[in-house]
């Protein structure tokens, strides 16, 4: 994976040994799954998801999991909501090297940025 350094538009990406963490503000019921862009939310910059799925059972993080993982192009298996399971504000995991997730995280958001 060799992608161009992109500054991630402020996205407050948090970096580990085992790869980064992604706030993500989630709407669930909504009429389609999507990454919709990058919003502030109470002075932290958030990825904006949507998802179809109920918040039962676990059901909108599923489906936020297999999302984040599609977008990213990535194996379902490296997405978790690690925190926030109860909540809009989620902070999700992805495992895997930070650097090279961090250039593709930058990427795709600037393809979101260029879609509007």
């Amino acid at each position: 994976m060799n992608l161009p350094a992109i500054k991630p538009f402020a996205l407050s990406l948090r970096r580990s040994r085992d790869g980064v963490t992604i706030p993500v503000r989630l709407t669930p019921k909504s009429n389609r799954d999507e990454v919709a862009g990058v919003e502030d939310h109470a002075g932290e910059c958030v990825l904006k998801a949507r998802v179809r799925a109920l918040p039962e059972a676990g059901r909108a993080n599923a489906a936020l999991e297999t999302l984040i993982a599609r977008w990213l192009g990535l194996p379902p298996s490296t997405v978790t909501v690690a925190h926030g399971g109860k909540s809009r504000l989620k902070q999700v995991a992805v495992t895997g090297d930070a650097d090279a997730l961090t250039r593709l995280i930058a990427q795709r958001v600037a393809e979101l940025c260029t879609q509007t």
